[in-house]
């Protein structure tokens, strides 16, 4: 039924298991703040940690998760790591998890979305 439809496409096993890996480590709130915190620049861990209302190694946890996946990249700077948003696929992938959950929690318009 569905090999009848010109543009029906199916993603790999892989691309499916990587997306779901994405979107099971952006299931935390605390991840979130981060990464929503890091889309508008570089921070270090103190700093997210401020932002986020955690405990610097809770959020140093975090980061180094979401680095293993490929959400945030760190730069070292003497003895300190500075973090950032790994892409724009990140911005857009948070941006619109962010602007859906407008969408149900506050009835809002379609045209209204969050922009780092």
């Amino acid at each position: 039924m569905h090999a009848s439809l010109p543009e029906f496409d199916m993603p790999t096993d892989e691309q499916v298991h990587l997306a779901a890996e994405s979107f099971r480590l952006l299931a935390d709130p605390t991840r979130i703040k981060v990464l929503w915190a890091l889309l508008q620049g570089e921070s270090s861990v103190a700093c997210l940690a401020e932002l986020a209302g955690a405990a610097p190694t809770a959020v140093s946890q975090h980061l180094a998760k979401l680095r293993l996946a490929g959400l945030v990249k760190g730069r070292r700077e003497g003895t300190f790591v500075y973090y950032s948003a790994a892409d724009n696929h990140v911005r857009g992938l948070l941006a619109q998890a962010l602007h859906h959950a407008d969408h149900l929690d506050r009835d809002l318009p379609a045209e209204h979305a969050h922009r780092p």
